[in-house]
């Protein structure tokens, strides 16, 4: 979807968080059956940030990621007109989340509502929060991607615990009189024949019948590994083509391509595939692991306070995670 709409939409403001507590390899070398080696031969994951459930949370890190993006901003909470809540994990499911994480900022009326989207879901809210400005129904909004994916992680189970981290990350989407600023083309698409991929079934009977003999606890994720690794490597060089065919843009013309961090071996898979300039693609997976929705977040954050990203580049965001979702995000910042 391309934009044809009379507003344009700015990014006015980003800031991310991550727990104080380190989890590296050497630790997982202490829990399971694994080392430092193999970790990183197949992930390239050195160390994971985990929440310390006594004092944090995908509450506080979402909160926190919102602060600081509005500080960044110089727009207060009171002005947004919505805050838009992107998680797997957050820890109500009455009333949004996105309610208690504004609330925490201070006193709003701004709407409120969550979406799960997996890893794909700071995307689909960026997609979201554009179009309802360039309707011109919204002046600001809040978009938060956040995970605590150590509260549904399995870790006795060697596989799967070494992946994931825990992360938020929040920008302010303003409105703006340049209607050739913000996002200019969209996807947000699924394959959902293959949603059991990788899901989180809380209760016995919603295990599914090629998962029985899966030892991982209830409650806890669950992922064919193989397959999704296949899929995200197709799905990434296929997305950024497509988003480059539809909007006329060359590698050349883009200044960073902003990847859901899922596995350093897929994204420099995808790199190595499109010729792909390390300069353009951001990885930080070795020092947070996979963050779900949290992780463009951080991604972004960290080139955006390094003066990486500009005002009038081109960025492409590009996601996929479980449902299966994708997404794709071409802005002019």
């Amino acid at each position: 979807m391309t934009s044809t709409m009379a507003y344009g939409v700015q990014i006015a403001g980003v800031g991310s968080a991550v727990p104080s507590k380190v989890l590296t390899n050497a630790d997982f070398e202490k829990m399971v059956d694994t080392s430092d080696e193999w970790i990183v031969q197949r992930s390239g994951i050195h160390q994971r940030r985990i929440c310390d459930p006594e004092t944090e949370s995908e509450y506080t890190l979402a909160r926190d990621a919102l602060k600081r993006a509005l500080d960044d901003a110089g727009i207060d909470v009171g002005e947004l007109d919505l805050v838009i809540h992107a998680s797997t994990t957050s820890g109500f499911l009455c009333p949004p989340s996105a309610a208690r994480i504004a609330a925490g900022v201070g006193p709003t009326n701004a709407g409120t509502f969550d979406l799960i989207a997996a890893c794909s879901g700071l995307v689909y809210g960026m997609n979201i929060a554009d179009t309802l400005i360039r309707s011109g129904r919204y002046r600001n909004i809040a978009v938060i991607g956040c995970d605590a994916l150590s509260t549904i992680t399995d870790y006795e189970d060697r596989t799967l615990s070494i992946l994931f981290g825990d992360a938020g990350g929040a920008m302010i989407l303003t409105r703006d009189d340049d209607s050739e600023r913000g996002c200019i083309y969209q996807t947000m698409e699924g394959d959902c024949s293959r949603w059991d991929l990788l899901y989180l079934p809380t209760r016995e009977q919603d295990v599914v019948e090629w998962d029985k003999d899966n030892p991982i606890k209830i409650g806890k994720l669950r992922m064919r590994g193989q397959e999704v690794f296949k899929f995200a490597v197709t799905k990434f060089r296929d997305v950024i083509q497509e988003a480059l065919k539809q909007t006329g843009l060359s590698q050349e013309d883009i200044s960073q391509f902003v990847c859901h961090q899922s596995n350093a071996r897929i994204i420099n898979a995808a790199k190595q595939k499109l010729g792909l300039p390390d300069e353009k693609v951001h990885i930080n997976i070795q020092n947070f692991g996979n963050s779900s929705a949290g992780s463009i977040g951080v991604v972004f954050d960290e080139l955006w306070q390094a003066g990486k990203i500009n005002r009038g580049d081109y960025v492409v965001f590009v996601a996929f995670g479980g449902g299966l979702t994708w997404a794709s995000s071409v802005w002019k910042i």
